[in-house]
């Protein structure tokens, strides 16, 4: 077939892909292996499922019907949740999303931004497409992947940075960074956007959010599809000054969050009980899973989340030999660490399955 004349930009052709986790159904499809048959462990979403309540709005809400383009609904009922006003919040289809959006709405080509690694390869594809000079600041496995703040205050202050991306708790490392720190990075540098990722902020309990802080070039970018367990409708939303989230609200597509999103995040707002029992039970069964992976003989690197890094010499491989016994991991090849897996803690007797099967691979050598 002849090549097309129409080229895209130069930008789409030199930005390699990003790999993540969730089932891959063409992989399975090879293996002659049933989704319904696989534990899924790559993913780090609330394992529980949704609230009943998120079910019984779904089977309410009518699929023929536009949903609401200005979700005021659901803006409503956050902006309670949150203590904030409406015009403070936007929702989007999924944090991923709302990257994409952010990257559209204010990076030019040529501007500069900053990552903060090894963590979620987004926060790079969205800026590189549009142009962005990217520099990843990696933390090191020695000193267990915390954040070399001199060499951020370094970079921050060598060159204007249009954007800097915080994904706090960190994915995949499980490290946090002090909100405090984060807002005094933003004072002194009041040119950069800092776009900080709390997908997981729920998951660890003693961090506090920097949502309501109000920091005129803070925007906080929040997961509902983790906490509530809402991934197959992407939920997400973004939470910053006023100005900030006008402008995004003015880039993005109509009808970005679909009805069934909507009628299920007001939902789980109102099952806050859920939430909290269904978060309790999962940090109660991650420290028998790391140690069961510990006494397996893995080294599970530390974490303040319920996901984390083990270490098993090669991650492609195992990650291979688990899924081939229903059980899936995340190979962190794409995150530049490809000696390890990530894994999140699911229910106890799902979590001794993974135990039964990693103790056999491991065996296998």
């Amino acid at each position: 077939m002849d090549r097309s004349p129409i080229r895209p930009r130069p930008e789409v052709l030199t930005t390699p892909p990003v790999m993540h986790g969730a089932f891959d159904f063409s992989e399975l499809e090879r293996l002659g292996v049933q989704p319904e048959g696989v534990l899924d462990f790559s993913v780090n979403s609330n394992p529980y499922g949704p609230s009943p309540l998120v079910r019984e709005a779904i089977a309410r809400t009518p699929p023929d019907r536009y949903p609401d383009r200005e979700c005021l609904s659901l803006r409503r009922a956050l902006a309670e949740h949150l203590s904030l006003t409406p015009d403070r919040i936007m929702m989007g289809n999924g944090t991923a999303g709302l990257l994409w959006l952010v990257a559209f709405a204010f990076v030019r080509r040529g501007d500069r931004a900053l990552i903060l690694g090894p963590t979620f390869g987004e926060y790079g594809r969205c800026a590189g497409l549009m142009g962005a000079q990217v520099r990843e600041i990696r933390g090191r496995a020695g000193d267990g992947f915390r954040v070399d703040v001199r060499a951020v205050e370094a970079a921050l202050a060598s060159s204007p940075i249009r954007l800097a991306f915080i994904c706090n708790p960190n994915n995949p490392t499980g490290t946090t960074l002090a909100p405090d720190l984060i807002a005094h990075w933003a004072d002194r540098h009041p040119e950069t956007l800092f776009v900080v990722d709390e997908a997981y902020i729920r998951f660890c309990p003693a961090l506090d959010s920097l949502a309501g802080a109000g920091i005129s070039n803070v925007l906080v970018l929040r997961s509902m599809t983790k906490d509530y367990a809402l991934a197959g409708l992407r939920l997400g939303y973004a939470v910053g000054c006023a100005d900030v989230i006008g402008a995004l609200v003015r880039a993005r597509p109509p009808w970005s969050v679909n009805a069934l999103a909507q009628a299920a995040g007001v939902a789980a707002l109102r099952d806050e009980a859920y939430l909290r029992d269904t978060l309790a039970r999962i940090r109660a069964a991650g420290p028998e899973l790391v140690a069961g992976l510990r006494g397996i003989g893995l080294r599970v690197i530390p974490s303040e989340v319920h996901y984390f890094l083990v270490e098993v010499g090669d991650g492609a491989r195992f990650r291979g030999k688990l899924l081939r016994r229903g059980i899936q991991v995340r190979d962190c090849a794409s995150f530049g660490l490809p000696a390890c897996v990530r894994i999140a803690t699911r229910r106890p007797e799902e979590n001794r399955r993974l135990l039964q099967a990693a103790r056999e691979v491991w065996n296998e050598g």
